[in-house]
């Protein structure tokens, strides 16, 4: 699955409570993103396996300039964001 242009990309499982914490940030931060849950979607774990060497960690953040973070916090998210053009 693919996000929106200029829009962030979460992968998430369902009993990750990482991915819980960053999801209420981000929506306090006013940030936008489409959750994948990987365990749902056989190719969203294969784009995760593919940003963190094999392992499938989460929340990974996937953004428009296809860069990836994993397990950020809030900070480095607004970070990356602040870079990313058109966000």
């Amino acid at each position: 699955m693919t996000a929106a242009p200029a829009t962030v990309t979460m992968y998430t499982t369902t009993w990750c409570g990482y991915c819980v914490r960053l999801k209420k940030l981000m929506q306090l931060e006013g940030i936008d993103y489409v959750e994948v849950d990987i365990e749902a979607d056989e190719q969203a774990a294969d784009v995760v396996m593919n940003a963190n060497s094999g392992s499938r960690t989460v929340p990974t953040l996937v953004f428009p300039d296809g860069s990836a973070l994993t397990n950020p916090n809030i900070d480095q998210v607004k970070a990356q964001l602040a870079i990313v053009p058109g966000v």
